[in-house]
C-alpha cells in the first residue's frame, strides 16, 4: 500500500485572500503563477507532513496522535483553501499542463476540512484517534495473554478448529464497536467539508479522482465486475465443496454462502492460507516458500533485500542508505505502532522508507516487493513537478507493487537459490489454484470495501443499518456470511484498516485488474516466451533499438 500523501499530512495553514469585487479579472499568466506558489507550499507541507505521520505511525501515544490531529487540521485547511481558490481560473484558456494541475488540486483530497476551525480541528482529531485506536488494538482469550492482529492472523491462518477459528474472528471485530460513534462523526464532518468544495457528498469526491464522472466510475466498476464474476463463481463453488469434506455439512452448506471465519484470513478477502485443504491430488508444486525462507534462517532485512534485489536486476538503482537507517521492518517490543504494510516517501525525492512488522513466510515475501514497488516508483517521478509526484490514480500506482509480485514465480525462486530448480509443468495446477486463492478470491473484497462507504457517506443507508448493509454487500458479493450473529451493536467495517483510516479501497480492485495487463505487456517487453504465468522479469532489461 502506498501511503496516502494528501491526507494525513502535516502543513502550515496559509491563508488564502478571496478575490474582491474589484479585482481584475484572473489571466492565464495568474493561473500559472497560482499554480507554481501551490506546489511550493505543498511540497513544504508534505515534508513536513510525512515527518509527523511517520512518527505518529511508529510510535502510538497520546503526544504523537495530537500532533498528527493538529498537524491534520491545518493541512486540511490548506489544501481546502488552495482547492476552492483553484475554480478562480475555471473556464479560462490555459496550458494543459497548468489545466491539469488545478483539477489535480481540486481533486487531491480525501478528507476535506470543513470552514468551521472547529469542526476541522474535531475531524482532524477523530481521523488521527481512530487510525492509533486501530493500531493498538488487542483481543484477550479467556485465560490468555492479549493477542495482537499479527498474532490473530497466525493463528487463523493454521488452525483447522472452527470454534477456534470462530473465536479469533469474532475476539478481532470486538475492537470496532468503540469507534462507531467517532466514525459517525467522520462521515458528518467529512461530508460537510466535500460539499463545501461542490460534491455531493465523500464518496462523490473520491470517485471523481479518475478523468471520468463520479457516477460513470461506479459503473465501471460495476461492469469490470460483471466481466471477473464469473471466475470468482466457480472458484467460490469449489472451495466451499471442499470446505465442506473437511468440517461436514453441519459447518459447510452444499449451496449458498461460506462461513467467514474458515477461509484462513480476518476478512476472507485473500483464501491462500487453506490451501492444503483445497489443493487437488497430485497438485503440491514441490516446494513450500515460507518453510524454505524458514530453514535458511531469513530474517526481515534479508526479506527486503530479496526485494532490493528485484529492482536492481532491472537496471534501477538500489534503495538509499537512509532507507535502512529509518524503515521499520519488524514489530517493536517498547511500544505500538500501526504494523499495516506501507510505503513511504517522506522528502517526496529519496527518503524512501517501508514500515512493516515483518513476518517471515511466502505471504510477506510477496508483500516486500509489492512496497518496494511502490518505493522505486516514487522514486521514478520524484522530478516531476510536485502536483504530478503520483501516478494517473491510485489504483495505477497500487497495480505497480502488485505487477512486481506476479513475477515472483518459481524460475524466480531458482534464480534466488531458494529452489534448486522450478517444478515440472505438470505441477502448475497447485501453483495457478494458489494464484486464484490470492487474486480473484479477493476481487468482490477489493469491491465492496467502498460501496460500503459510498451508501454510508451518501446516506443512501443510515447508520441506525450500517452493519447489516456491511453483511448484505459481504453476502452478495464475497458469499459469506459470519460465524455468529450480528447486530447493529457491533461495527464489523471498522475491524479492518482501510476503514479506520480512511483509505480509499477500490484501488486494490482496479490494481487486480491492471497489474495482469501489465505483466503481459512487461513479460513480451522482457522476450519471455512460456506461458505467462511463469513469466518473471527479474534480471532483464529492455534493450534500445541499434
Amino acid at each position: 500500500m502506498q501511503k496516502t500523501r494528501l491526507f494525513p499530512l502535516l502543513a502550515l495553514y496559509l491563508a488564502l485572500v478571496p478575490m474582491t469585487a474589484t479585482a481584475q479579472a484572473p489571466t492565464a499568466a495568474d493561473a500559472k503563477a497560482f499554480v507554481d506558489k501551490a506546489e511550493e507550499k505543498l511540497l513544504a507541507a508534505s515534508i513536513a507532513a510525512e515527518r509527523a505521520n511517520w512518527v505518529a505511525a511508529n510510535f502510538i501515544t497520546e503526544d504523537t496522535e495530537l500532533i498528527a490531529a493538529e498537524g491534520s487540521q491545518r493541512r486540511m485547511e490548506l489544501a481546502a483553501g488552495l482547492a476552492k481558490e483553484a475554480t478562480r481560473f475555471d473556464g479560462l484558456a490555459l496550458d494543459a499542463d497548468v489545466a491539469r494541475k488545478l483539477a489535480l488540486l481540486k481533486l487531491s483530497l480525501t478528507l476535506a476540512a470543513p470552514a468551521d476551525p472547529k469542526k476541522s480541528e474535531e475531524l482532524a482529531r477523530i481521523a488521527a484517534g481512530m487510525e492509533a485506536a486501530y493500531g493498538r488494538g488487542k483481543w484477550t482469550p479467556p485465560g490468555g495473554e492479549p493477542l495482537d492482529l499479527e498474532e490473530i492472523s497466525r493463528r487463523m491462518a493454521t488452525s483447522r478448529d472452527p470454534k477456534e477459528l470462530a473465536a479469533l474472528w469474532a475476539g478481532w471485530h470486538s475492537i470496532a464497536p468503540p469507534l462507531r460513534k467517532d466514525y459517525a462523526r467522520y462521515v458528518e464532518l467529512g461530508n460537510a467539508g466535500a460539499k463545501e468544495l461542490g460534491f455531493a457528498d465523500m464518496g462523490a469526491m473520491w470517485r471523481s479522482k479518475y478523468d471520468m464522472p463520479p457516477d460513470a466510475y461506479a459503473k465501471e466498476l460495476d461492469r469490470l465486475w460483471e466481466q471477473v464474476k464469473p471466475l470468482y463463481v466457480s472458484l467460490h463453488a469449489y472451495v466451499r465443496m471442499r470446505l465442506r469434506e473437511t468440517y461436514g455439512k453441519d459447518v459447510v452448506p452444499e449451496k449458498g454462502p461460506i462461513p467467514a471465519h474458515l477461509l484462513g484470513n480476518m476478512w476472507a478477502q485473500q483464501w491462500g492460507n487453506i490451501y492444503p485443504l483445497l489443493a487437488p491430488k497430485d497438485a503440491d508444486p514441490g516446494y513450500d516458500l515460507t518453510k524454505i525462507l524458514v530453514e535458511k534462517k531469513t530474517d526481515a532485512r534479508q526479506m527486503v533485500r530479496y526485494g532490493e534485489g528485484f529492482f536492481t536486476s532491472l537496471g534501477m538503482a538500489p534503495l538509499p542508505k537512509s532507507f535502512w537507517e529509518r524503515s521499520l521492518f519488524t514489530r517493536p517490543r517498547d511500544r505500538e505502532v500501526v504494523c499495516h504494510a506501507s510505503a513511504w516517501c517522506i522528502d517526496w525525492v529519496d527518503d524512501l522508507r517501508l514500515k512493516m512488522c515483518i513476518e517471515i513466510n511466502a505471504e510477506d515475501f510477496a508483500t516486500v516487493h509489492h512496497e518496494l514497488g511502490h518505493n522505486v516508483y516514487q522514486r521514478a517521478y520524484n522530478r516531476q513537478p510536485v502536483l504530478f509526484r503520483d501516478s494517473a490514480n491510485d489504483g495505477f500506482h497500487e497495480a505497480i507493487g502488485d505487477t512486481v509480485a506476479l513475477s515472483l514465480t518459481p524460475e524466480y525462486l531458482v534464480k534466488l537459490g531458494l529452489l534448486p530448480k522450478a517444478p515440472p509443468a505438470g505441477k502448475d495446477v497447485g501453483y495457478l489454484l494458489n494464484m486464484a486463492l490470492e487474486k480473484i478470491a479477493f476481487l468482490p473484497f477489493g469491491l465492496l470495501i467502498d460501496k460500503w462507504r459510498w451508501q454510508a457517506f451518501s446516506g443512501e443507508v443510515p447508520e441506525a443499518r450500517w452493519n447489516q448493509a456491511w453483511w448484505d454487500l459481504k453476502l452478495k458479493y464475497q458469499g459469506v456470511t459470519p460465524p455468529m450473529a450480528r447486530t447493529e451493536a457491533d461495527f464489523d467495517p471498522a475491524a479492518k484498516y482501510h476503514i479506520a483510516s480512511g483509505t480509499p479501497y477500490s484501488r486494490y480492485f482496479l490494481a487486480h485488474v491492471l497489474q495482469f495487463q501489465m505483466h503481459r505487456a512487461l513479460a513480451k517487453t522482457a522476450g519471455c516466451t512460456t506461458p505467462i504465468h511463469t513469466c518473471s522479469i527479474y534480471g532483464t532489461r529492455k534493450r534500445e533499438p541499434g
